[in-house]
């Protein structure tokens, strides 16, 4: 419960943030808190250990409820929150970032700003040598090796390490989902997470490898990746031994294991290994293609396969074969290549046992047994099963030479 402060030598009470120069003050205001609650709210009937309590209460307001302020849609405990916020509005954002053009109030928020673009980590854990952005991210850190929680949810008595979390969690408590995108509709519980899901629309990237030229959405998402060039992988599956960079990724493994798949599809059952499965899934049934190009007008129902179609604009080609050099814009395009190198056939056929290294050799092969001809000309009506075979067929129109009318069967 004693947190002392280095830089002033205070000693700060987490409960009601007061801060005491000698400990044994602190320890004499501790037994207000044990001893009873004579401070009371008059509106909502909360009661209040001492005068401090009382007073942050009123200044921080009901969680549960919010004043939007209609400028940016940001919500708010607090009338009068509103007001201080609504300067952040109307002050010149004086500290610019020379990379992005990014603008801020504070020189430190800058500093941040420039951190995460780069990834640098000065502040470092001496617990774990976990590095952070931020003195903050380190301080919430340390509270997992402590087990400090001191942020406590007065309906359920649930307590969390950082404030964020609580409020994250009264939010949820409730039901509210205070947060839309204006360009969606779609609702989110923290502005943070509505701040994350509008990069999806503009395909935004601020964060870069310094190692390879991909770009990243979110600062985790450019962590876990750095992982793949250092081949790091601290995550182990305690039943095959196989390791993984994130620990979602060791979760999703695990059930491969045991056969899990708890998102089911509510349209036809398919049932998946995890939530994000589920989501690309039921983009089948709505049609939804949140992610657009913005060089294009062209939209994808999954961020991989933008990123795949923006590098058609760039001619980016990232994946290269360390055999010969040939590259491509595709990480499978490159699985496909190597396999003309390695002479690997996976697709076999269940009829006469030709093997194929492309699924789309095997599909091809097939319709020799099933008879199938999709591809129908439109001058004269001749069906073929190959597309490369109509195409051939065609030149014969172009050239005036005659061809037999043969319908599909």
């Amino acid at each position: 419960m004693i947190d002392p402060i280095q830089d002033r030598k205070l000693f700060e009470y987490t409960q009601c943030v007061k801060t005491f120069l000698c400990c044994r003050h602190l320890q004499r205001h501790e037994n207000i808190h044990t001893e009873g609650k004579p401070y009371e709210v008059l509106q909502n009937g909360g009661v209040f250990a001492c005068h401090s309590c009382l007073k942050l209460h009123k200044i921080t307001g009901d969680p549960e409820t919010t004043h939007e302020y209609n400028q940016c849609g940001k919500a708010f405990s607090q009338h009068i929150s509103i007001i201080s916020h609504e300067t952040t509005h109307v002050r010149d954002k004086a500290y610019e970032c020379n990379q992005c053009g990014k603008g801020f109030f504070h020189v430190s928020g800058l500093q941040y700003h420039n951190r995460s673009r780069t990834g640098e980590e000065p502040h470092e854990c001496n617990h774990c040598g976990k590095a952070f952005v931020s003195h903050r991210g380190l301080k919430r850190h340390k509270r997992t090796h402590t087990g400090e929680k001191p942020y406590e949810c007065n309906h359920c008595g649930k307590a969390y390490i950082s404030h964020s979390d609580l409020k994250r969690h009264r939010i949820t408590r409730t039901g509210k989902k205070p947060y839309a995108h204006n360009h969606c509709g779609k609702v989110f519980v923290t502005h943070s997470v509505l701040r994350r899901h509008k990069k999806t629309h503009t395909g935004e990237t601020p964060h870069s490898c310094k190692q390879c030229v991909k770009n990243f959405s979110q600062l985790s998402h450019l962590k876990v990746h750095q992982r793949t060039h250092t081949a790091e992988k601290l995550h182990e599956c305690n039943h095959c031994g196989k390791a993984f960079v994130s620990h979602s990724d060791l979760k999703r493994h695990k059930r491969t294991h045991t056969g899990e798949k708890p998102y089911e599809c509510n349209h036809c059952g398919k049932a998946f290994l995890s939530h994000s499965d589920l989501k690309r899934h039921k983009r089948t049934y709505t049609g939804e293609r949140p992610y657009n190009c913005n060089q294009c007008d062209k939209t994808f129902s999954q961020n991989s396969h933008l990123q795949a179609h923006q590098r058609t604009h760039t001619g980016e080609k990232l994946y290269e074969c360390n055999q010969c050099g040939k590259a491509y814009s595709q990480a499978s395009s490159l699985t496909y290549h190597k396999r003309a190198h390695t002479g690997q056939k996976l697709h076999e056929c269940s009829q006469c046992g030709k093997a194929f290294s492309h699924t789309s050799g095997l599909k091809y092969h097939k319709r020799i047994y099933t008879g199938k001809k999709l591809y129908e000309c439109n001058h004269c009506g001749k069906a073929y099963s190959h597309a490369g075979c109509l195409q051939y067929h065609k030149r014969r129109h172009t050239r005036d030479q005659p061809c037999e009318r043969k319908l599909m069967r």
